[in-house]
């Protein structure tokens, strides 16, 4: 068996094409990442080329000591991620401080991981722990529908969560704890990625104004459906907003609740109030 036939390769490949046809990704535009299972990591070790000089993440994540990643690499194209995996795509070992990597397959042109690498590190850090290591997916898109709304609607995180919880009655399902908002930042530094993991603690999306969307996740499916109906609902929103000032109509506060009852969900009350 070769390295692209191993499951997991395979369902992060199929992420970055599905992403792209989504029309998520222009140019270099996103990145994505794995925390590898111990399992998965000896499937693909024989694959592993000579071992590579450690470099600075730029952050420290003490709690991802020795663990493997697959991550989107920095300048590389979602649309040739199917095409030339070893190309656009690496597999890296992130040292036992938790402050340094070295790359073990992937990147054969030469290159760096994604320069938003210290975000997902410090995010994959969060959600392995408040999920209790469920949570392996971290991807980050430019879905245009999203971006937009960050014009627009006011940069909170009960705002956004709120309005686009109203566009879809399954939203409040897919993400009952809501999504936090990260004011424009210059991206790729450690500053961004300290705010976007405090969002994590409580979220699993994040929305950066003017930039795109950050998403966690347990496997490749959840995570992007979540980014998918996130932005579906941003589409909704974008459309009925360029329709009229006020809704007629729209899901209420009681009727969430009445939501959260039958699908056994907990919404914060916080998203909760009267308008």
């Amino acid at each position: 068996m070769e390295i692209l036939q191993v499951p997991f390769v395979q369902g992060f490949i199929r992420m970055c094409q599905d992403g792209w046809e989504q029309n998520w990704h222009e140019r270099n535009g996103g990145n994505l990442s794995y925390r590898i299972k111990p399992e998965e990591v000896e499937a693909v070790r024989p694959y592993f080329g000579a071992e590579q000089p450690w470099q600075p993440i730029g952050t420290s994540v003490p709690g991802l000591a020795g663990e493997y990643f697959m991550v989107t690499g920095s300048g590389k194209f979602f649309r040739n991620a199917s095409i030339d995996p070893a190309d656009t795509t690496c597999i890296l070992e992130v040292d036992e401080a938790g402050e340094e990597y070295r790359i073990w397959w992937g990147l054969e042109n030469g290159g760096r991981p994604t320069s938003e690498l210290p975000s997902h590190l410090m995010n994959h850090e969060v959600k392995k722990a408040v999920s209790g290591g469920k949570h392996r997916v971290i991807y980050h898109a430019h879905p245009a529908n999203t971006i937009a709304l960050t014009f627009v609607l006011p940069l909170k995180d009960e705002v956004f969560t709120r309005e686009l919880w109203e566009m879809a009655t399954e939203c409040p399902v897919v993400f009952p704890d809501g999504i936090g908002v990260v004011d424009w930042m210059v991206p790729g530094g450690r500053a961004i990625a300290v705010k976007t993991s405090r969002l994590m603690k409580e979220y699993d999306v994040a929305i950066w104004a003017h930039h795109g969307m950050f998403c966690s996740g347990e496997t490749f499916d959840l995570t992007f459906g979540l980014m998918h109906t996130v932005e579906k609902a941003a589409e909704i929103l974008v459309k009925v907003l360029s329709m009229a000032p006020q809704k007629r109509q729209t899901i209420t506060p009681q009727n969430f609740r009445d939501l959260a009852v039958d699908f056994q969900v907990t919404l914060p009350e916080k998203f909760l109030y009267e308008k």
